[in-house]
């Protein structure tokens, strides 16, 4: 049973910083694409970053500079580092695998198989 965790959500301040993981078990991530997704209240939801097997990184134009993802293979865990926090980043935060999808990933959720639960970042002005 594929089952993905996330974890770090917070409430802080503009400026400040988290880090978002995400562990995976029941699934070998590392050979697909793995995103982070994010819906604000009233908002549909949004593509944040993506990682593909050979770790190559998309950002959200919103994000770029500001976030990065990552992933532990022999963890199966992946991360979301966010810095320089605004209160627009405010928002359920979702992990997401596409087990379809290796090299080129996608930016639609509709095309991720696989989510997790959800962890709350909230960024005060």
């Amino acid at each position: 049973q594929v089952q993905l965790v996330e974890s770090g959500g917070d409430s802080v301040q503009a400026g400040g910083s988290l880090r978002l993981s995400c562990a995976v078990s029941g699934y070998t991530y590392s050979r697909n694409c793995m995103g982070w997704f994010r819906q604000a209240p009233g908002k549909e939801r949004e593509g944040v970053a993506t990682i593909s097997r050979g770790r190559i990184e998309r950002y959200a134009d919103s994000v770029k500079g500001r976030f990065t993802i990552s992933k532990d293979n022999a963890s199966n865990t992946l991360y979301l580092q966010m810095n320089s926090l605004e209160p627009e980043d405010t928002a359920m935060y979702y992990c997401a695998a596409d087990p379809s999808r290796a090299v080129y990933c996608s930016w639609f959720g509709a095309d991720y198989n696989y989510w997790g639960q959800g962890t709350q970042v909230s960024v005060s002005s």
